[in-house]
């Protein structure tokens, strides 16, 4: 989806969808990833022949939701709200599982989305694209139907027309082998349909008749609750001309007729008032809510200017739907989770911070100000720690089982409906709290201070919950006051504003507390509100209240057995290095009450580590690291119910191999330098390593035992460098002959390619010409497109003695991690014909890498980037390519 008139965006919508969950290198080519296909991949794909698939599937079905009351007068729920938002900011490396860091975009605003897009897709990695498994189960546990893409990038970006002709190949018998892929891949993974983008040059009548029929097909042949939802782009005569509206010339791609071709439509950007558009839809039988108008916050977020009135016109019912292209922008000019989290109540909420009052929230008045919140909160048991999908640990019942960051959206909560919706005192605050968890990542906090004369009511989840004699309501807590001064709140629904309160008595002692209630006196009631109540007969001027578990669930269910996984066992096995495993393992599902299954580890204390969750019965252990010696490792799955109570544990054991020798190896940040200059060595020998012993011939010190050294030489000369690396398994010898070079012309050394004369197999754009590796400035680039390797040739202009290489990747300029190079090589010439290695990488991740050398005589460099990327993208970028060097004599 493109705005022409908006260039300095394009590169950002298109070649900026980058993913920041990098997992160490050694396990990068074996952990299951997202899926991501061009047209001819999904036409072979099938789950029996992806080893992946299996990772990818959602466990979670779609919940029910509902509208119930409103607390803000101002808001509706005829106009649905639809976001496309890159929910991983990569289409490739998408990890199938969660991730190891815990800034994720972890969205939380489902209560005001009615569709979301799982927005994906380039000509560098792949132009179809399902949503990765954790975000389905985010959406699905929010009630909230999830699209995955189908991106025709325009032709500047790398769009081809054989890619839609692709996908609109019809059989003799007129059936859609691309749309049949598209409903299997939808159907196998569990999400609920496919967002339809074509803005690819070069169509006619035909290409668009054709189109037509396709969407024609996926309608007959999609199950009745999938939806296909169109983009505003393509017109009936096959051009590429977005209307910004329902018009005569895209209306066949919603309805013709009597046939329904689209479930939705979404609106290009560029309108003032849909008032037509709406007029349109009644005129073809359909909806206007069916058309959903769109707004392009991608770059500015709460500060993008938008004609509301043109949608939603005062005192009058909204026109058509919203639809809210890239809202990810919170989490994208973010640079904390609570940075990223105050953005997002910013954008969905306002500036007031309560979705109850927003007419004085100035120009954005927040997504709550136009459309009511919605609530899948309706089935006992229901438990909420208020975790958010991340964390900088994991804690179980309150005790920290990991210190590993993580991120897995499958675990995210149902979080409160209201954020945050004070009455009474305001100096009490409320806010999810990082530092603290009784399960999970995170848990809620309130803290501040209590007006006696003024307590704080915090209402959190609208609910419609079935009360039964046996039902009771549990609260877990833990506080720095000497009592709790917290009361629990529940309304109902047939008065959701009439609250009944328990109060809280429990001493904490800064220990996690629980207190339970009774709610057999309203059997036959349904809940449609909790919430607390801080109050103190005394004035509270600071404290710290920090919730860690909400439970409402029948007491019966408290004896219910957790039936334990069968067949559990450890499928598939790889080893790097002797100390890292990639470890498959599958179970039987439980029985359906279930959430989903944590992995542990047995360290050799006995203790456990907690080293993953997933609803899925499978989980791939990726780049787990040995315990010392240890010659196999025993791992437990256990099942965990809707109430979180556990199973018995099933154990699955897998054996290392021998335990290897040491590999030796090293660096040194200069080969070249002047008598008496210090030169630091690096140890870069295997993880197995235990002691080494260097020897510097013609260096002082000669001999070193230290890791890093640092060496002298004070005559001019050539020497070499000895590494043995040692453990009790043996030792290895590694002599680097002629390494380094002492010279007085060391003085005279620079970047002698700047500036200098370049060609390479391609480039993105002329601003992105390979000119602009050589330019000294890390804001501009050379990018190639189309299949790796690409290259890069310098001409020197000159014979120079080479020292050193730095390159500058992605993330020097600006742009994620996931595009930095990963494989490359630098190669030499004198004549330009005859070329010889200088450096091979096939594991880098830095943002900058630099690669010294043995002094070596050359005119012409080249670079090729094999991997150009950490993932499946196959675009170079290279912001600056630096040669240091001095002239031969």
């Amino acid at each position: 989806m493109i705005d022409l008139k908006k260039n300095h965006l394009l590169m950002a919508a298109f070649f900026g969808l980058c993913f920041i969950l990098l997992w160490p290198n050694a396990s990068l080519a074996k952990q299951p990833e997202s899926s991501y296909w061009y047209p001819e991949q999904l036409l072979n794909w099938t789950p029996e022949k992806d080893p992946n698939a299996v990772f990818n599937r959602s466990q979670i079905p779609l919940a029910k939701r509902e509208v119930l009351y409103k607390v803000n007068d101002h808001a509706q729920s005829d106009a649905k709200v639809v976001a496309l938002s890159a929910l991983n900011p990569t289409t490739s490396g998408v990890p199938s599982q969660g991730g190891k860091d815990f800034y994720a975009n972890t969205f939380s605003y489902w209560q005001y989305v009615d569709l979301m897009v799982y927005w994906a897709g380039s000509a560098g990695e792949g132009i179809i694209v399902p949503p990765s498994a954790d975000v389905i189960d985010a959406a699905h546990k929010n009630g909230v139907p999830i699209l995955g893409n189908v991106f025709f990038p325009p032709t500047v970006y790398g769009g081809k027309a054989e890619w839609v002709n692709q996908m609109l190949t019809q059989r003799e018998d007129g059936t859609f082998p691309a749309a049949d892929k598209l409903l299997e891949a939808a159907n196998y993974y569990g999400f609920d349909g496919w967002f339809i983008n074509q803005e690819t040059e070069g169509g006619n009548v035909q290409t668009a008749e054709k189109m037509q029929e396709f969407l024609e097909y996926l309608q007959k042949h999609k199950p009745q609750d999938m939806q296909i939802m169109w983009y505003d782009s393509m017109t009936k005569d096959g051009r590429i001309n977005w209307q910004n509206a329902l018009t005569d010339k895209n209306s066949s791609f919603l309805q013709d007729g009597n046939k329904r071709v689209s479930d939705s439509m979404f609106l290009n950007f560029w309108w003032r008032d849909q008032q037509s558009s709406a007029a349109k839809a009644q005129e073809l039988g359909r909806s206007p809510y069916d058309l959903f108008t769109g707004i392009d916050v991608e770059a500015n977020g709460t500060n993008t200017t938008i004609p509301w009135q043109g949608i939603f016109p005062e005192g009058k019912a909204p026109l058509t739907s919203l639809g809210i292209y890239r809202p990810d922008w919170a989490f994208k000019t973010a640079e904390t989770m609570e940075q990223f989290y105050q953005k997002e109540n910013e954008f969905w909420v306002g500036k007031s911070g309560n979705p109850a009052s927003t007419n004085e929230n100035g120009r954005w008045k927040g997504m709550a100000h136009y459309f009511t919140a919605k609530t899948a909160v309706e089935e006992l048991p229901f438990v909420t720690h208020f975790n958010t999908g991340s964390g900088k640990f994991f804690a179980v019942d309150g005790q920290t089982v990991s210190e590993q960051s993580w991120n897995n959206r499958s675990l995210q909560d149902l979080l409160p409906t209201w954020r945050w919706l004070k009455e009474g005192g305001q100096a009490v605050d409320v806010d999810f709290d990082w530092e603290t968890s009784y399960y999970g990542g995170s848990s809620l906090k309130l803290s501040g201070a209590i007006d006696a004369n003024n307590p704080t009511q915090i209402k959190l989840y609208k609910t419609n919950l079935p009360i039964q004699k046996d039902t009771e309501i549990a609260l877990t807590y833990k506080t720095d006051l000497k009592k709790p001064n917290m009361k629990l709140g529940v309304s109902f629904t047939d008065n959701p504003d009439q609250f009944v309160f328990f109060d809280v008595k429990k001493q904490s002692h800064q220990q996690w507390m629980t207190d339970s209630f009774k709610l057999k006196k309203y059997s036959d009631k349904n809940i449609a509100a909790i919430s607390l109540l801080v109050e103190s007969d005394s004035g509270v001027k600071d404290f710290t209240t920090n919730i860690g578990e909400i439970k409402v669930n029948n007491k019966q269910e408290k004896h219910n057995k957790v039936q334990a996984p069968k067949q559990g066992k450890v499928s598939n096995t790889e080893f790097n290095k002797g100390i890292y495993a990639d470890v498959a393992l599958a179970w039987e599902p439980a029985n359906s009450d279930v959430s989903h299954y944590e992995i542990y580890r047995t360290l050799p204390n006995h203790e456990k580590e907690f080293v993953g969750a997933t609803p899925n019965h499978v989980y791939y252990l990726s780049n787990l690291r040995r315990n010392g010696k240890e010659s196999s490792t025993d791992l437990e799955i256990v099942a965990v119910n809707k109430e979180f109570k556990r199973s018995e544990p099933a154990a699955v054991t897998f054996d290392w191999p021998s335990y290897p020798k040491p590999e030796a190896d090293f660096r040194a940040d200069q080969t070249v330098a002047a008598p008496g200059d210090k030169i630091q060595f690096f140890d870069t020998s295997s993880e197995v390593t235990e002691a080494v012993e260097w020897h510097f011939e013609g260096g002082t010190p000669s001999v070193s035992n230290e890791k890093n050294p640092v060496v002298t030489y004070e005559k001019e000369g050539v020497y070499p460098v000895t590494l043995i690396a040692k453990n009790s398994e043996g030792e290895s010898i590694l002599t680097k002959e002629a390494m380094i070079t002492i010279s007085a012309a060391a003085k005279d050394i620079k970047n002698v390619a700047l500036n200098k004369m370049a060609i390479a197999s391609g480039q993105c754009a002329p601003s992105e010409a390979a000119q602009y590796a050589l330019d000294g400035n890390v804001k501009s680039k050379w990018c190639a497109l189309g299949d790796a390797p690409h290259w890069l040739k310098v001409d020197l202009g000159g014979q120079y003695s080479i020292a050193k290489f730095v390159i500058h990747h992605a993330q020097a300029g600006g742009e994620p991690g996931a595009f930095n190079t990963q494989a490359f090589r630098i190669e030499v010439s004198t004549d330009g014909e005859n070329w010889t290695e200088a450096v091979k990488v096939t594991d880098n991740s830095a943002a900058v890498s630099e690669h010294s050398i043995t002094l070596t005589n050359a005119r012409f460099v080249r670079l090729w980037t094999d991997k150009p990327t950490q993932g499946g993208d196959q675009a170079a970028r290279i912001y600056e390519f630096e040669v240091y060097g001095f002239p031969t004599k």
